[in-house]
């Protein structure tokens, strides 16, 4: 039998994976990729008594693949927070699946795991911009304000490094930072230890500083919307960039469309203090899903832009 361990390779997937590990381990084949590779079911060939565990990839957009592989007698558990659709009924299928706002995968194997390493989990929801939600996860814990801050700091820099066209925009590929991290059962010690950490915090710093230098092509007070140029530093920090612009402005929606050889990629934060219709916005386009929240088109073309605008401006007018 082999164990398939499919997640996001964004801080929220990795998180996830790295909770189940330490309480479950398991000699896994490692599939994942940048955020955006979300169909990564369809690259398991797995054989009937296999087992698949999938970490914050949306069901909806693996479900072809999911229902061969459980025709084929594959058992999977599904841990995720995305738009799903209908969940099959299948006795080969465990669904842990919760589309709430305030809601992300590392949370939910948190909730399965009774707490187990929710110290985690908080780094996770930091990672996926549920600031609130990470600091009550944190309260039983009895963290100071620093350490909470250190820990918001990781997360940031994990979800940073997801972020990229194709595995040589990123830091470290989604696989190899998982292995770091999962050297430690403490963030602290993987803070204090890998130098890894110190890498991402220079390059978001570095990323960050470019993006901030931009102008709004459009703003008001529900809506913004900015054009990042075609490279790697943009690439990198699309996704952070949004979610520093929806912390620093709650009540305002943000699009970010970068530039690639052929359209945009788009990241849309829906405002935080209504954290909704993200997901349903770019389910509009080709290409695009995510959540309530935070979701993504990953190939706008030119001749959609227009489009894309006026229905963002309308969603959030």
């Amino acid at each position: 039998m082999t164990h398939y361990d499919v997640f996001n390779g964004d801080a929220d997937g990795i998180c996830a994976l790295h909770q189940l590990r330490l309480a479950y381990p398991a000699d896994s084949q490692l599939i994942t990729g940048v955020k955006r590779d979300i169909t990564l079911l369809e690259r398991v060939v797995a054989k009937p008594g296999d087992k698949i565990t999938v970490l914050d990839i949306s069901l909806d957009k693996n479900r072809a693949a999911l229902l061969a592989l459980l025709e084929r007698g594959v058992q999977v558990a599904y841990f995720d927070h995305h738009f799903s659709g209908d969940i099959p009924a299948h006795r080969g299928l465990d669904v842990h699946i919760d589309r709430a706002p305030d809601v992300c995968t590392s949370l939910l194997v948190d909730r399965f795991l009774q707490g187990r390493y929710r110290i985690w989990a908080v780094v996770g929801a930091f990672g996926d911009n549920l600031y609130e939600a990470a600091r009550r996860a944190a309260e039983p814990l009895h963290l100071s304000a620093d350490q909470l801050d250190v820990l918001q700091s990781l997360g940031v820099c994990l979800n940073y490094n997801g972020y990229g066209e194709t595995l040589a925009d990123l830091h470290f590929p989604p696989d190899e930072l998982y292995r770091l991290l999962h050297r430690h059962v403490d963030p602290f010690a993987f803070i204090a230890e890998e130098p890894a950490f110190r890498q991402l915090q220079q390059g978001y710093a570095e990323d960050m500083a470019k993006a901030e230098e931009l102008q709004p092509e459009m703003a008001t007070q529900a809506c913004a919307l900015y054009i990042l140029p075609d490279a790697p530093w943009s690439r990198r920090v699309s996704g952070s960039f949004g979610n520093r612009l929806a912390q620093s402005w709650p009540n305002r929606a943000h699009a970010i469309l970068t530039r690639r050889a052929e359209g945009y990629t788009v990241s849309v934060r829906a405002p935080l203090a209504t954290p909704t219709g993200a997901d349903e916005l770019c389910r509009r386009f080709d290409s695009g899903g995510g959540r309530k929240a935070a979701a993504g088109i990953n190939g706008l073309p030119e001749a959609k832009v227009e489009e894309f605008v006026a229905q963002f401006r309308v969603a959030w007018g």
